[in-house]
């Protein structure tokens, strides 16, 4: 494994799910993580298990509010005054997600905090590579975010769509940069935001998904690839894939 010892890493969503496992494994090749979500508990618990071996720093914050997003970039340039890595995870859904009970609020909730916060953070993060003339940028996008379904629900959908054109429009102008970004594109993956299904699913089938460790595994992967190459877009799926099952059943 590529050592991380020095590099500072800025992980959003951190207190649970993908986030939490980000942050875990990033520390486990070097890094220093900072720690940032609306909710301080979860982060504290996160930033508690990792300083027994690793340094994390909590910073607490509303990404879709942009001023809060800038304390935490002030924050990252007074206490070290570098940013390595950017794990832009952040992200929220809603139980009524559909057509018939969306509403103006409630499209708001999901557009600023799946996309907006997420460019938000970029902001923060690119002066600092700039200067640095390296960085790297992950962006936890979804399945939805490359192709269109009914699960996830519209807005969501379009949200995500974004942060794959904001992860791609990224790399061709920054590549001159030093700067790599990186569009990660999960499936099913067993965290706390499938509580927030219209109907959620349970314990057997969480099981079979992607799990927060593995994709823990694959952003570390891509944090410690070498500066001349960029992972553009990255899909990881359950290999019992419930798309793909529920197709197989109709053709049988």
């Amino acid at each position: 494994m590529t050592s991380l010892a020095g590099k500072i890493a800025w992980v959003t969503g951190a207190g649970t799910g993908i986030g939490e496992a980000a942050a875990l494994a990033l520390v486990e090749a070097g890094a220093t993580v900072v720690l940032t979500g609306r909710r301080p508990g979860p982060l504290e618990d996160v930033a508690r298990r990792i300083n027994q071996t690793g340094v994390a720093h909590v910073q607490p914050a509303d990404l879709t509010k942009a001023d809060q997003v800038e304390k935490v970039g002030d924050y990252i340039r007074a206490t070290f005054n570098r940013l390595d890595i950017l794990v832009n995870n952040a992200g929220v859904n809603i139980v009524d997600r559909h057509w018939d009970k969306l509403t103006p609020a409630s499209i708001d909730t999901l557009v600023q905090g799946n996309l907006s916060a997420a460019l938000y953070c970029v902001t923060v993060a690119l002066p600092f590579m700039r200067e640095q003339q390296d960085g790297v940028l992950i962006h936890t996008a979804s399945m939805a975010g490359r192709f269109i379904g009914g699960v996830s629900g519209p807005i969501y959908t379009v949200a995500k769509h974004g942060i794959v054109a904001m992860s791609h429009g990224l790399n061709m102008q920054e590549c001159i940069n030093g700067i790599r970004s990186t569009v990660f594109l999960p499936g099913e993956v067993a965290t706390p935001i499938l509580d927030m299904r219209p109907n959620p699913v349970g314990p057997e089938v969480r099981a079979r998904m992607v799990q927060p460790a593995d994709c823990g595994d694959l952003i570390r992967y891509i944090a410690c690839l070498p500066r001349h190459v960029v992972m553009n877009e990255v899909h990881l799926a359950p290999t019992h894939n419930r798309g793909y099952v529920a197709a197989l059943q109709r053709q049988l």
